[in-house]
Protein backbone atom coordinates (compact mmCIF):
# COMPACT_ATOMS: atom_id res chain seq x y z
CA UNK A 1 0.00 0.00 0.00
CA UNK A 2 0.94 3.57 -0.74
CA UNK A 3 -0.15 6.23 1.57
CA UNK A 4 -0.02 10.06 2.08
CA UNK A 5 -1.76 11.06 5.61
CA UNK A 6 -2.47 14.54 6.84
CA UNK A 7 -0.30 15.80 4.07
CA UNK A 8 0.50 20.17 4.13
CA UNK A 9 2.31 21.79 1.99
CA UNK A 10 2.48 25.60 2.32
CA UNK A 11 3.78 28.47 -0.03
CA UNK A 12 4.61 31.36 2.15
CA UNK A 13 1.20 32.17 3.46
CA UNK A 14 -0.20 29.88 0.79
CA UNK A 15 -1.60 26.71 1.75
CA UNK A 16 -1.65 24.12 -1.43
CA UNK A 17 -2.53 20.61 0.96
CA UNK A 18 -4.19 20.85 3.64
CA UNK A 19 -4.30 17.42 5.58
CA UNK A 20 -4.74 15.50 2.49
CA UNK A 21 -5.16 11.33 3.19
CA UNK A 22 -5.00 9.05 -0.14
CA UNK A 23 -4.54 5.31 0.02
CA UNK A 24 -3.21 4.25 -3.38
CA UNK A 25 -3.65 0.35 -3.39
CA UNK A 26 -1.17 -1.57 -5.05
CA UNK A 27 -1.63 -2.60 -8.53
CA UNK A 28 -4.15 -0.06 -9.09
CA UNK A 29 -3.99 3.41 -11.06
CA UNK A 30 -5.44 6.39 -8.66
CA UNK A 31 -6.31 9.80 -11.03
CA UNK A 32 -6.33 13.10 -9.68
CA UNK A 33 -8.72 15.58 -10.82
CA UNK A 34 -9.75 19.07 -9.81
CA UNK A 35 -8.96 22.94 -11.01
CA UNK A 36 -6.19 24.21 -11.69
CA UNK A 37 -4.16 25.90 -8.23
CA UNK A 38 -6.21 22.48 -6.83
CA UNK A 39 -3.23 20.92 -5.49
CA UNK A 40 -2.95 17.78 -7.55
CA UNK A 41 0.82 18.69 -8.84
CA UNK A 42 2.01 19.48 -5.81
CA UNK A 43 0.55 16.65 -4.47
CA UNK A 44 2.11 14.36 -7.17
CA UNK A 45 5.44 16.22 -6.08
CA UNK A 46 5.17 15.48 -2.70
CA UNK A 47 4.58 11.50 -3.18
CA UNK A 48 8.34 12.13 -4.67
CA UNK A 49 9.56 14.57 -2.34
CA UNK A 50 10.46 17.05 -4.88
CA UNK A 51 8.45 19.36 -2.64
CA UNK A 52 8.74 18.71 1.29
CA UNK A 53 5.63 18.51 3.03
CA UNK A 54 5.31 20.26 6.74
CA UNK A 55 3.18 17.95 8.16
CA UNK A 56 2.23 14.33 7.38
CA UNK A 57 3.28 11.07 6.54
CA UNK A 58 4.60 9.13 3.42
CA UNK A 59 4.10 5.33 3.33
CA UNK A 60 5.70 3.73 0.07
CA UNK A 61 5.88 -0.36 0.68
CA UNK A 62 7.80 -0.68 3.86
CA UNK A 63 9.65 2.89 3.84
CA UNK A 64 7.86 5.82 6.25
CA UNK A 65 9.01 9.39 6.23
CA UNK A 66 7.04 11.65 8.70
CA UNK A 67 7.21 14.79 8.23
CA UNK A 68 7.39 18.45 10.56
CA UNK A 69 7.88 21.95 10.32
CA UNK A 70 10.86 21.93 12.31
CA UNK A 71 12.58 18.73 10.81
CA UNK A 72 13.72 17.80 7.21
CA UNK A 73 14.02 14.49 6.59
CA UNK A 74 17.68 12.64 6.13
CA UNK A 75 18.92 13.30 2.27
CA UNK A 76 19.75 9.93 2.53
CA UNK A 77 16.01 9.21 3.46
CA UNK A 78 15.05 11.18 0.41
CA UNK A 79 16.68 9.48 -1.90
CA UNK A 80 15.76 5.94 -0.81
CA UNK A 81 11.82 7.20 -1.00
CA UNK A 82 12.66 8.65 -4.46
CA UNK A 83 14.52 5.29 -5.76
CA UNK A 84 10.56 3.91 -5.43
CA UNK A 85 9.08 5.97 -7.63
CA UNK A 86 9.56 6.87 -11.44
CA UNK A 87 7.69 9.72 -12.90
CA UNK A 88 6.70 11.12 -16.30
CA UNK A 89 6.16 15.34 -16.44
CA UNK A 90 3.96 16.79 -18.87
CA UNK A 91 7.05 18.67 -21.08
CA UNK A 92 8.83 14.96 -21.26
CA UNK A 93 11.59 16.35 -19.80
CA UNK A 94 14.02 14.39 -22.03
CA UNK A 95 17.69 15.04 -21.57
CA UNK A 96 17.89 16.63 -25.33
CA UNK A 97 22.22 15.38 -25.56
CA UNK A 98 21.26 12.05 -25.06
CA UNK A 99 20.05 9.39 -27.33
CA UNK A 100 16.70 7.96 -27.04
CA UNK A 101 18.18 4.67 -25.22
CA UNK A 102 20.50 6.80 -23.62
CA UNK A 103 17.61 8.61 -21.66
CA UNK A 104 16.29 5.63 -20.62
CA UNK A 105 19.46 3.78 -19.40
CA UNK A 106 20.93 6.79 -17.91
CA UNK A 107 19.59 6.56 -14.12
CA UNK A 108 19.87 2.78 -14.39
CA UNK A 109 24.24 3.48 -14.86
CA UNK A 110 24.48 6.64 -12.76
CA UNK A 111 21.77 5.62 -9.98
CA UNK A 112 21.92 1.91 -9.69
CA UNK A 113 25.24 0.59 -11.15
CA UNK A 114 24.00 -0.90 -13.75
CA UNK A 115 26.67 -2.07 -16.13
CA UNK A 116 26.51 -0.55 -19.92
CA UNK A 117 25.74 -3.42 -21.67
CA UNK A 118 23.14 -4.49 -19.12
CA UNK A 119 21.27 -1.45 -19.02
CA UNK A 120 21.07 -1.00 -23.00
CA UNK A 121 19.44 -4.66 -22.73
CA UNK A 122 16.86 -3.44 -20.39
CA UNK A 123 16.26 -0.27 -22.40
CA UNK A 124 15.23 -2.02 -25.89
CA UNK A 125 13.24 -4.42 -23.94
CA UNK A 126 11.03 -1.22 -22.58
CA UNK A 127 11.01 1.02 -25.44
CA UNK A 128 10.00 -2.22 -27.63
CA UNK A 129 7.12 -2.06 -24.73
CA UNK A 130 6.54 1.55 -25.63
CA UNK A 131 6.73 0.90 -29.65
CA UNK A 132 9.67 3.57 -29.52
CA UNK A 133 12.72 0.42 -30.31
CA UNK A 134 13.07 1.55 -33.68
CA UNK A 135 14.11 5.11 -32.60
CA UNK A 136 16.54 4.01 -29.63
CA UNK A 137 19.35 5.87 -31.68
CA UNK A 138 17.27 9.15 -32.51
CA UNK A 139 17.63 12.39 -30.95
CA UNK A 140 14.61 13.31 -28.71
CA UNK A 141 14.34 16.71 -31.24
CA UNK A 142 13.59 14.61 -34.10
CA UNK A 143 10.84 13.06 -31.98
CA UNK A 144 6.92 14.10 -32.18
CA UNK A 145 5.44 14.79 -28.61
CA UNK A 146 3.79 11.38 -28.18
CA UNK A 147 6.95 9.70 -29.38
CA UNK A 148 8.76 11.87 -26.62
CA UNK A 149 6.38 11.01 -23.94
CA UNK A 150 6.70 7.23 -24.68
CA UNK A 151 10.24 7.65 -24.01
CA UNK A 152 9.84 9.17 -21.13
CA UNK A 153 7.39 6.40 -19.64
CA UNK A 154 10.03 3.82 -20.85
CA UNK A 155 12.86 6.04 -18.86
CA UNK A 156 10.19 6.16 -15.72
CA UNK A 157 9.35 2.44 -15.34
CA UNK A 158 13.21 1.23 -16.40
CA UNK A 159 13.79 0.55 -12.37
CA UNK A 160 10.85 -0.77 -11.92
CA UNK A 161 9.37 1.64 -9.19
CA UNK A 162 6.94 1.11 -6.87
CA UNK A 163 4.89 4.09 -7.66
CA UNK A 164 4.49 5.80 -11.36
CA UNK A 165 3.66 9.58 -10.84
CA UNK A 166 2.01 10.83 -14.01
CA UNK A 167 1.93 14.77 -14.06
CA UNK A 168 -0.85 15.78 -16.85
CA UNK A 169 0.78 13.51 -19.36
CA UNK A 170 -1.57 14.02 -22.55
CA UNK A 171 -2.39 17.91 -21.71
CA UNK A 172 1.19 18.87 -24.16
CA UNK A 173 -0.42 16.40 -26.92
CA UNK A 174 -2.85 17.35 -29.62
CA UNK A 175 -5.84 14.18 -29.17
CA UNK A 176 -3.97 11.77 -31.85
CA UNK A 177 -0.69 11.70 -30.61
CA UNK A 178 -2.59 11.64 -27.15
CA UNK A 179 -4.27 8.99 -27.93
CA UNK A 180 -0.59 6.95 -28.30
CA UNK A 181 0.37 7.50 -24.70
CA UNK A 182 -3.17 6.35 -23.20
CA UNK A 183 -2.97 3.89 -24.91
CA UNK A 184 0.67 2.66 -23.28
CA UNK A 185 -0.65 3.54 -19.98
CA UNK A 186 -3.64 1.36 -20.30
CA UNK A 187 -0.92 -1.41 -21.17
CA UNK A 188 1.09 -0.66 -18.20
CA UNK A 189 -2.02 -0.78 -15.97
CA UNK A 190 -3.26 -3.81 -16.65
CA UNK A 191 0.23 -5.30 -16.16
CA UNK A 192 -0.57 -4.15 -13.03
CA UNK A 193 1.61 -1.15 -12.89
CA UNK A 194 0.68 1.01 -9.76
CA UNK A 195 0.10 4.92 -10.61
CA UNK A 196 -0.75 8.58 -9.37
CA UNK A 197 -1.88 10.87 -11.82
CA UNK A 198 -2.82 14.16 -12.43
CA UNK A 199 -5.00 15.00 -15.26
CA UNK A 200 -7.69 17.13 -16.89
CA UNK A 201 -7.88 14.51 -19.68
CA UNK A 202 -11.35 12.26 -18.69
CA UNK A 203 -10.56 10.30 -21.55
CA UNK A 204 -7.18 8.59 -19.94
CA UNK A 205 -8.95 8.92 -16.04
CA UNK A 206 -12.01 6.77 -17.74
CA UNK A 207 -10.22 4.54 -19.47
CA UNK A 208 -7.53 3.39 -17.09
CA UNK A 209 -8.08 4.72 -13.56
CA UNK A 210 -9.48 2.20 -10.83
CA UNK A 211 -10.12 5.30 -8.36
CA UNK A 212 -10.52 9.47 -9.09
CA UNK A 213 -9.90 11.45 -6.21
CA UNK A 214 -10.84 15.62 -6.82
CA UNK A 215 -9.35 17.76 -5.20
CA UNK A 216 -10.23 21.26 -5.03
CA UNK A 217 -8.79 24.10 -2.17
CA UNK A 218 -5.56 21.50 -1.26
CA UNK A 219 -8.43 19.18 -0.06
CA UNK A 220 -10.10 15.91 -1.19
CA UNK A 221 -13.18 16.69 -2.10
CA UNK A 222 -14.86 13.58 -3.79
CA UNK A 223 -12.85 10.05 -4.04
CA UNK A 224 -14.56 6.98 -5.61
CA UNK A 225 -14.29 4.27 -9.46
CA UNK A 226 -14.33 6.70 -11.93
CA UNK A 227 -18.04 5.57 -13.09
CA UNK A 228 -19.33 7.54 -9.77
CA UNK A 229 -17.39 10.36 -9.64
CA UNK A 230 -17.86 10.86 -13.46
CA UNK A 231 -21.37 10.10 -13.70
CA UNK A 232 -22.90 10.30 -10.25
CA UNK A 233 -20.91 13.12 -8.49
CA UNK A 234 -22.38 13.78 -5.37
CA UNK A 235 -20.42 16.71 -3.65
CA UNK A 236 -21.96 20.13 -5.62
CA UNK A 237 -17.88 21.08 -6.40
CA UNK A 238 -17.39 18.10 -8.19
CA UNK A 239 -20.46 18.35 -10.17
CA UNK A 240 -19.54 21.37 -11.30
CA UNK A 241 -16.04 20.62 -12.29
CA UNK A 242 -16.88 17.60 -14.42
CA UNK A 243 -19.96 19.44 -15.92
CA UNK A 244 -17.55 21.77 -17.16
CA UNK A 245 -15.00 19.74 -18.33
CA UNK A 246 -17.71 17.23 -20.48
CA UNK A 247 -19.42 20.27 -21.32
CA UNK A 248 -22.66 19.08 -20.24
CA UNK A 249 -24.12 22.11 -17.93
CA UNK A 250 -27.27 20.05 -16.82
CA UNK A 251 -27.16 16.64 -16.21
CA UNK A 252 -23.81 15.09 -15.55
Amino acid sequence: MIRLTGIVKRFGENTVLNGVDLDIPEGEVTALIGPSGSGKSTLLRTANLLEIPEAGTLEIGDARIVFAPDRKPPQAEILAMRRRTGMIFQNFQLFPHRSVADNVTEGLVTVWKWSADKARAHAMDLLDKVGMAHKADAWPATLSGGQQQRVAIARAIAASPKLLLCDEPTSALDPELAAEVVEVLGKLAGEGMTMLMATHDLRLADQIAHRVAFLDGGTIVEHGPPEEIFRHPTDPRTIRFVRTLLGTPQAV
